[in-house]
């Protein structure tokens, strides 16, 4: 099991019934065989540049232990959300 790193931007008009719809979407997927260790809402902030005309973004960093497969299939699914703006899956070194 490894350690890794989730930053998820979601589009700032994104409803927050429907983000919470889709993080709970990613936590099953990330627990299918893995653990969710924490999850931070950093709320919505400028971007460092513009992204299709979209000037600000909702962030959440997500914090979790899975095997190496399991992150493939959360970038897969990140990638067909629309509200998904830019996401980052990074490996933690112990």
């Amino acid at each position: 099991m490894n350690k890794y790193e989730l930053l998820c931007v979601f589009a700032p008009d994104t409803e927050e019934e429907k983000r919470n719809q889709l993080l709970d979407k990613f936590k099953g997927i990330i627990e299918t065989d893995g653990e969710v260790e924490n999850v931070d809402e950093w709320g919505l902030r400028k971007l460092a540049y513009e992204i299709d005309k979209i000037k600000e973004g909702y962030y959440v960093l997500v914090h979790f232990t899975t095997n190496p497969d399991n992150p493939k299939e959360l970038d897969r699914n990140l990638k067909i959300a629309d509200e998904v703006i830019r996401h980052m899956i990074t490996r933690i070194e112990e």
